[in-house]
C-alpha cells in the first residue's frame, strides 16, 4: 500500500512580538518585533519563531529584546484572513482573545 504524502506549501506570514516590560507581568505588552517568517502552518511559525528568538547565534541584529518566555504573545497577521494571537504557556502555544493582549 502506497501512502502519498503531501507536504503543506510553505508561505511567509507577518508575525509581531509582543512582551511586557519586564518578564511575569500581565498587563502593558508591546510590541517588541515585527518580522515576516515562513511556515506551512501557524503552529510551524510559532516553533521557528521561538527557536530563532531564543538562540542568540541566531536572534536578528536588531532585534532588541530579551528571549521569549511564558507569557509572551506573537500576532500573526494574515492580512483579509485575519490576525490571530497566541500566548506561550508552560504546556505551549496557545490561541487568545486580543483582549488579553493589554497595551498601557
Amino acid at each position: 500500500m502506497m501512502l502519498s504524502v503531501f507536504k503543506k506549501k510553505s508561505c511567509s506570514y507577518d508575525v509581531t512580538i509582543f512582551q511586557t516590560p519586564r518578564f511575569g507581568e500581565k498587563k502593558g505588552y508591546r510590541a517588541v518585533y515585527r518580522t515576516e517568517l515562513n511556515g506551512s502552518d501557524h503552529q510551524d511559525v510559532l516553533k521557528r519563531a521561538f527557536s530563532l528568538f531564543n538562540v542568540f547565534d541566531t536572534v536578528p541584529s536588531d532585534y532588541d529584546a530579551r528571549f521569549m518566555a511564558t507569557g509572551d504573545v506573537i500576532l500573526i497577521d494574515e492580512g483579509r484572513k485575519g490576525k490571530t494571537y497566541y500566548k506561550l504557556l508552560p504546556a505551549g502555544w496557545r490561541k487568545i482573545n486580543r483582549l488579553i493582549v493589554q497595551t498601557t
